[in-house]
């Protein structure tokens, strides 16, 4: 069943709501993504300094105005893609990467942890090719992640 929301672009206004969703999918993926390197209040700061300002955000809300998901896209990456873990497996995050495919339509990329098995699976369903694997020592967190591309047909 798809849960019922509304996704549209994010605004200043949004900043605190997108980095809640960003905090709490993380805490609620358990093993599969590991610990953010950054405390919530440095996401927080982030996220508004420079996520919102300076990247192309879209916040899916529900009927009530709750924050359900966030997509954040970076010339032809997925930047970030967090569904609320109340949410999960209800069609909120395949939505958004139907809508960065819309907006990105020559091809995307992301970087997904190796642990994070949900996500590996939704991006693979969506037609994402595995171009790259990394031992983590690269990123933040030190763990080891995966970059997938997409290409249109």
């Amino acid at each position: 069943m798809t849960l019922p929301g509304v996704t549209r672009r994010a605004g200043p206004a949004d900043a605190p709501a997108v980095a809640d969703v960003l905090i709490r999918s993380r805490r609620g993926a358990g093993d599969a993504i590991p610990p953010p390197a950054h405390t919530d209040d440095e996401i927080r700061a982030w996220v508004a300094a420079v996520v919102v300002p300076d990247r192309e955000v879209w916040l899916t809300e529900a009927p009530d105005g709750r924050p359900l998901a966030v997509l954040v896209l970076e010339d032809d990456w997925i930047d970030q893609l967090y569904v609320e873990p109340s949410a999960t497996g209800h069609g909120l995050g395949s939505r958004l990467v139907e809508l960065a495919k819309s907006r990105r339509p020559d091809g995307l990329q992301l970087w997904t942890f190796a642990s994070n098995g949900r996500a590996r699976e939704l991006y693979l369903r969506h037609g994402f090719t595995e171009a790259e694997t990394t031992d983590g020592s690269g990123n933040e967190e030190k763990a080891p992640d995966i970059r997938y591309t997409w290409k249109p047909v």
